[in-house]
C-alpha cells in the first residue's frame, strides 16, 4: 500500500471534507474547554485574522476595505 498516494488523493479529492472536519473538531474541543460563547468569539477572531491575512497575501489596499465598510451607500 502506497501511504504518498493516498496522502495525495485524500488532500487532492477530499480536502473540503478534511477541513470542514479539522475546523469542527477543533470548535468542539475549544467549546468543551472554554464554553460556546468564548468558542464563537474565537473563532470570529480566527476569521477576521484570515481574512485580513488573504489581504495582505493579495496585496490588496486596507483603504479601500474601510471605504467600502464604512460608507453611506
Amino acid at each position: 500500500m502506497d501511504w504518498s498516494k493516498i496522502v495525495v488523493d485524500v488532500l487532492t479529492f477530499h480536502r473540503g471534507k478534511l477541513i470542514g472536519a479539522t475546523i469542527g473538531l477543533v470548535f468542539g474541543l475549544f467549546t468543551i474547554l472554554f464554553g460556546f460563547w468564548k468558542a464563537f468569539f474565537l473563532g470570529i477572531c480566527i476569521f477576521v485574522g484570515y481574512f485580513l491575512g488573504r489581504r495582505i497575501d493579495e496585496n490588496k489596499d486596507f483603504k479601500a476595505l474601510i471605504k467600502k465598510l464604512w460608507s453611506d451607500s
